[in-house]
């Protein structure tokens, strides 16, 4: 094991993903396809739905039959079905192009993940249970078309899925796959909250779904009096999250939990967020998360999930295009979870209607702090959700 931990200066599990020359040009090519399907062939299949469908349907403001009209009509079309079809692949290939280093390198992440969490350098913990059930919901699919998602563990105290997701994620955002992301989202979110609500001094935060906390480090940096937490179904992303934490000097504690019922007692937190995640999960489980997210925030507490735009806040041609991962994309709850009121779905967890709030904030890195002011004051509108701009929701407890 000493001569693996040497591969790793100071235990850094990431420097061990080590993509070759042919493996890096293999995923900015990735990236690359992936961006001209989402840019390119995204406005080449608006131009053909506007020029062609629209007036077929009753115009573009309100056709007849709605979003599902327009993906009946767009479905059989050349413009829809490239797209769909580069886009598809494109996805598929962004965990696919990583594997080869990932699996090189697997023996070492394992040898320094299980250093790190024996040692715990940094402080905080990891603390997995093999006991868990795993919801069918989670192992059903291979969600984002990800091979083997979050959840499938080939060897003892493996972190090849938390590599995967993590590394693939930036072929996905078309980030260079060997830098640091560096958590936009969490970035965002943090700061808002800091300007919504500045009285709000958090003593303990948690990230639900918190995969290996790409969207959870930000928030120790924006709150660093708060004590962290993250949670997730899955070791494998666990395990590498710790590792990243412990090498980064983050004290932030991991749990495998099932964020529907966690062992945390009530009024625990004064902060919890999410990124991305109630899409992915059944109705009655979303419910079952939120009634949990009431139990565990104290009084004065607030929750902000970053998730996609429900479907009134998006026109019809919106969200026939968001709805195409429900189909396409291993994700069946999506369409089913857009169709919810956000504002209802937390008034029915136990928040008052009036502490309720969904809305668009800016993205900080991009929008900047100027006019992120402006926009705290009303003087400026946040960009749609994906051209610049988060979709969130939540609600303060009282």
């Amino acid at each position: 094991m000493a001569a693996r931990l040497e591969e790793s200066p100071a235990g850094n599990i990431e420097a061990l993903y080590r993509p070759t020359h042919d493996e890096r040009a293999r995923q900015r090519a990735v990236s690359m396809l992936r961006k001209h399907a989402i840019i390119d062939l995204r406005e080449a299949m608006r131009a053909d739905y506007e020029a062609r469908v629209a007036p077929a349907l009753g115009g573009q403001g309100q056709p007849r039959g709605g979003w599902k009209a327009i993906e009946a009509a767009m479905c059989p079309r050349p413009s829809y079905r490239f797209y769909s079809t580069v886009r598809y692949n494109a996805q598929e290939m962004c965990y696919l192009a990583v594997q080869p280093a990932i699996e090189r390198a697997l023996p070492a992440m394992i040898d320094v993940a299980r250093d790190l969490a024996r040692r715990c350098p940094a402080g905080g913990s990891l603390t997995l249970d093999p006991g868990l059930a795993m919801p069918r919901y989670s192992q059903a699919l291979d969600v984002h078309l990800t091979p083997g998602w979050v959840y499938r563990e080939y060897v003892p105290d493996d972190v090849a899925q938390g590599a995967v997701v993590s590394f693939g994620g930036k072929v996905f955002t078309g980030q260079h796959p060997y830098r640091r992301n560096r958590g936009a989202v969490a970035e965002s979110i943090g700061y808002w909250v800091r300007q919504r609500f500045p009285s709000l001094r958090p003593r303990r935060l948690l990230d639900i779904g918190t995969t290996s906390g790409g969207n959870l480090f930000p928030h120790v940096a924006t709150f660093p009096e708060a004590e962290a937490h993250g949670i997730d179904i899955s070791a494998p992303v666990l395990r590498f999250g710790h590792a990243i934490a412990q090498h980064a000097g983050l004290p932030v504690h991991f749990s495998q939990q099932n964020a529907e019922r966690t062992s945390f007692p009530d009024g625990h937190f004064d902060l919890i967020v999410s990124s991305f995640f109630f899409h992915e999960i059944p109705l009655r489980s979303t419910r079952a998360v939120l009634r949990e997210c009431h139990r565990l925030l104290a009084p004065g507490g607030v929750m902000v999930h970053m998730e996609l735009p429900d479907e009134a806040s998006m026109s019809d041609y919106g969200n026939f295009f968001w709805n195409w991962d429900t189909r396409n994309n291993n994700e069946p709850w999506y369409t089913a979870y857009r169709e919810q009121d956000p504002l209802a779905l937390c008034a029915g967890a136990g928040f008052g209607a009036a502490d309720c709030f969904k809305l668009l904030i800016p993205d900080l890195q991009s929008f900047g702090a100027d006019r992120y002011a402006r926009f705290m004051r009303g003087e400026i509108a946040a960009p749609p959700h994906g051209g610049g701009g988060w979709f969130v929701f939540g609600a303060q407890k009282r």
